[in-house]
């Protein structure tokens, strides 16, 4: 091998790499945890090394170079295998400490998951847990997350997916909104009513009206993309929502509309990268999070099924 044939470095690779994907100097230099003129010089110093100009500014903007477009396939092939590097080293420490990055919904986050990082305190007190809550799907691949709490099956090779369990979401007010709403006694009456919007009203139209309702926007006056938030406004009397039957039972003057009703089924998928399952404290943290969560819906699975016999 010509080892004198590559004289850049990683991180001017990946300063440069970084700004294409975040699209400018300064969100770059956010996204990798430096100062603008720092990422500024790394990017300069690939030019130069290189020979090559890789972007030109156009007004505020930075537009890649012919050479830049040419370069850029290479630097991703680059990360890509960096990333892969990192995630066998990570997959090989058999530590049981340091972080561990959980992702799952707000509500889950908020009102589940406190339960489970009880048990995980007391079994492995130097793991650090960093608990990302969010709504959207987040990268493993990308290591935005170790362990992702999903209501979907993952479909990338590369991921590890273990259905923990089924939980129920049903409609739920407040009992204060219903006393002065009425109850609904049917699907067609409860159309009527006021919706609290759980990110996208036109995807929860989609997946409400087949079920039975008739659902139009003018339904969904309130709403907001954090669970935490719309939970809060139903609960202060705004609407009907819908949720999880687990998170409703545990909160006061809260009614579930239209009792009878089947519930909602609401997979739940604990997921995790194939390399990082050979960490020792990922591979506990994930283990705890499934024996806890499948204990925890069996346990309400069978409450369910006494309350209706």
């Amino acid at each position: 091998m010509n080892w004198q044939s590559v004289s850049f470095d990683w991180n001017q690779a990946r300063a440069f790499l970084a700004t294409v994907e975040e699209g400018s100097l300064s969100a770059a230099a956010r996204a990798l945890g430096l100062t603008q003129p720092t990422l500024g010089r790394q990017v300069a110093a690939l030019e130069e090394t290189l020979d090559i100009v890789l972007f030109e500014r156009i007004g505020r903007s930075l537009v890649l170079t012919q050479s830049g477009v040419e370069l850029l396939d290479h630097v991703r092939s680059m990360y890509d295998a960096a990333n892969r590097i990192s995630l066998t080293a990570s997959g090989q420490s058999q530590t049981i400490e340091g972080q561990v990055r959980i992702t799952a919904s707000d509500v889950m986050s908020a009102y589940i998951l406190p339960q489970a990082l009880k048990t995980l305190r007391q079994r492995a007190p130097l793991v650090e847990i960093d608990v990302v809550a969010a709504n959207d799907i987040r990268d493993l691949q990308l290591r935005e997350a170790d362990i992702a709490i999903r209501h979907v099956r993952p479909e990338q090779p590369d991921l590890i997916a273990k259905l923990v369990g089924e939980a129920t979401a049903s409609f739920y007010a407040s009992k204060d909104y219903l006393d002065q709403k009425g109850r609904p006694a049917s699907l067609d009456e409860l159309s009527d009513y006021d919706f609290i919007g759980l990110g996208n009203n036109d995807r929860m139209i989609d997946i409400l009206n087949p079920a039975g309702l008739s659902l139009t926007p003018e339904n969904f006056r309130l709403g907001s993309e954090s669970g935490v938030v719309a939970w809060e406004l139903a609960r202060n009397g705004l609407g009907v929502i819908i949720m999880s039957d687990e998170v409703a039972g545990e909160t006061p003057n809260i009614e579930r509309v239209l009792p009878d009703r089947e519930p909602f089924a609401v997979p739940i998928w604990l997921t995790t990268h194939r390399e990082l399952h050979t960490s020792g404290r990922i591979r506990l943290v994930f283990d705890l999070l499934a024996d806890f969560l499948t204990h925890r819906m069996t346990k309400k699975a069978i409450a369910v099924y006494d309350a209706r016999s």
